[in-house]
């Protein structure tokens, strides 16, 4: 069982669904070359507004947007952390990674790492 996981919460406008589609396919071919070992991407299919909070209230979702949910498994915290040196140096995200050229903004993504205390 996988012992560490980076997860992510984005708002994507619905325009750049695509976009965004095809950037996290080519992040992945590159997450799991250098040794994640699941990488997944998931578009909200049922997530309503809460009255406190939900995911589209943690990422202020506007009307044109639509909520991804992501993951990246890793043997443990330092298996994560050999990986994504490896990744951030890698040219091949370098176009991905300016603010400017990401298909959503980047100030309202929620991202964090996370030990796995029960998995099956």
């Amino acid at each position: 069982m996988a012992s560490y996981v980076d997860g992510f919460v984005v708002p994507v406008p619905k325009k750049k669904i695509e976009a965004y589609r095809r950037m996290a396919l080519k992040a992945g071919k590159i997450w799991r070359e250098y040794g994640a070992l699941q990488y997944r991407e998931c578009i909200a299919d049922d997530v309503k507004w809460g009255k406190r909070t939900s995911f589209p209230r943690s990422v202020k979702l506007k009307a044109s947007e639509v909520v991804w949910f992501s993951w990246i498994v890793y043997k443990s915290r330092a298996h994560r952390d050999r990986v994504m040196k490896k990744v951030m140096k890698d040219p091949r995200l370098a176009d991905m990674m300016d603010p400017k050229a990401m298909p959503f903004d980047p100030k309202r993504m929620i991202y964090g790492g996370f030990k796995v205390v029960v998995g099956f």
